[in-house]
Formats: C-alpha cells, sequence, structure tokens
C-alpha cells in the first residue's frame, strides 16, 4: 500500500513539473541574436543605403554584437541602427548591455556613454539615404560618469513621435527613468514590455523603472524623412526593433524576445 501510495504522489510531482514552463530559454523566447552574426539583422547608418554596413559598425565577436568605430576617421553625424529582420506588436524584449571605449572622434556630446534600442520603428527601407534617425521610440541607455552624479538608464526619447505619460500627452524629446546609475563597463540587464499602442514598461536590472502608454507619430527630432510616412497623431501598434549606434562603443548578448500577441 505504501509503495502505491509513493508511486502515486511520485507521478503527481513530476506532472506538476511538467506544466511549469521555464521563463528563459524555453519555448515562448526566441533567441534574435544567434551568438554567431547577424544575418538575421540588416543595418541602417545616415549617409549610405540600407544594407551597408559602414566600418564594419556592427560586428560579433565572443558571442557579443559589438558596435564600434575604428574605420569610421571623423564620425560626421554616421548614426546607425541595426534591424531585427521582422516587425513585433506585442512582446517582452530581454537584453544585456555594456559600455565600453571611448566617444568617436566628432560625435555629438550628448552621446557620450549614450545608446540604446528603438522599436515601433519604421520599416528602415522607407527611410531615404539621408534622413538621421527613424520614426520610432527608443529605450535609451546611458552610462553613469564616474562623476558621483546621478545619471539614469533605461529613459524614454520620443523621435518623431510622442507619449501619453503620467496620464497626459508629454511632448519632451526625453524623459527620465527612475533607475539607478551604473558606472563602468559593467553589464546592465534591460527588459521592455510592449503592449502595441497600449502600455510600455521599462525594467532595469529587474527593477520596474518607467512606464507610459500610447505611443504616436508626432513631433520633431527626425528629418529629411518622407512626409508620406510621418502622419503625425497615428497610433504605433507595431514596428522594428534596433539596436542603436551614435558615436559610443557598447556591447548587446543575450537578446531574445516573448511574444504576447497570443496571450
Amino acid at each position: 500500500m505504501r509503495l502505491l501510495k509513493f508511486s502515486f504522489l511520485l507521478l503527481l510531482a513530476l506532472n506538476s513539473c511538467k506544466s511549469v514552463k521555464p521563463s528563459r530559454g524555453g519555448q515562448d523566447w526566441v533567441q534574435l541574436f544567434n551568438g554567431k552574426d547577424i544575418q538575421d539583422w540588416f543595418v541602417k547608418i545616415h549617409h549610405h543605403e540600407v544594407g551597408k554596413n559602414f566600418g564594419n559598425t556592427f560586428r560579433v565577436e565572443d558571442g557579443i554584437i559589438k558596435v564600434r568605430y575604428d574605420q569610421y576617421g571623423d564620425f560626421n553625424d554616421q548614426f546607425g541602427h541595426l534591424y531585427y529582420k521582422v516587425p513585433y506588436s506585442y512582446y517582452h524584449l530581454k537584453l544585456e548591455y555594456r559600455f565600453v571605449g571611448e566617444l568617436q572622434k566628432g560625435a555629438p556630446d550628448y552621446t557620450l556613454r549614450n545608446s540604446g534600442v528603438m522599436f515601433h520603428s519604421q520599416d528602415p527601407r522607407t527611410m531615404p539615404k539621408e534622413q538621421d534617425w527613424p520614426i520610432s521610440v527608443e529605450f535609451q541607455f546611458l552610462g553613469g560618469l564616474g562623476d558621483g552624479k546621478p545619471r539614469t538608464t533605461g529613459n524614454m526619447c520620443s523621435p518623431g513621435t510622442k507619449i501619453i505619460y503620467e496620464g497626459k500627452l508629454d511632448e519632451r524629446h526625453c524623459i527620465n527613468s527612475k533607475s539607478k546609475t551604473y558606472d563602468g563597463d559593467q553589464w546592465v540587464k534591460a527588459e521592455l514590455i510592449v503592449l502595441g499602442d497600449s502600455l510600455i514598461t521599462h525594467i532595469i536590472n529587474g527593477d520596474t523603472v518607467m512606464k507610459y502608454s500610447k505611443p504616436q507619430i508626432g513631433g520633431d527630432v527626425v528629418n529629411r524623412y518622407d512626409p508620406a510616412i510621418k502622419q503625425d497623431g497615428k497610433l504605433l501598434k507595431r514596428g522594428y526593433i534596433a539596436l542603436q549606434s551614435e558615436g559610443q562603443p557598447i556591447d548587446f548578448r543575450n537578446i531574445e524576445l516573448q511574444d504576447l500577441s497570443k496571450k
């Protein structure tokens, strides 16, 4: 009798374990970066046509996507983005980043230890060669400057877009989060939860640092775009995800996404 009871309890335990889905690495999560190459991604750099990875800006070494400028000379406003191959609408994105090296010669001062992830971005194939930024929303990353002053990361910036923040339309280009300051070249874990044109959540090292809603086209800080694409007031329900290059060397790794559209 005891043996039968033990077998029954063991069977229940095994079934219970099978019903639990892993939060990372399971079937629900897609590895956007395979750790080997960027064949699933494509590049758009200011002053260049789509697909031209000028100066080998985006490269893969040691299982890391590295953003580098050693083949540039002067930076010349060659702001770049590395886009994943398909757009998304409802999803949970996770990645790690770290700032390294020195700001490239000629890059604007505001790009010091500054990068990010663009999302709900327009298709870069709709961008003229001389358009500087994609119409998108930015999950902005900033590194501490080692001066003891606070410098938040996981902020929101809005090239050609606007958002609803704290219950009202906020037209500021960038809004700071409530994160801690991260100095040096440490890896920082960043998460972005996007629910179409509804709620957006920024998470840094496990802490929710910012929430806002209703991303929409509008505002400035994007130049030489196709007027047919910039339809001010249009809610952004989906778009491309892109890693940013704007003069500061940075590394990205462990880029994965959970599609929430069916949930």
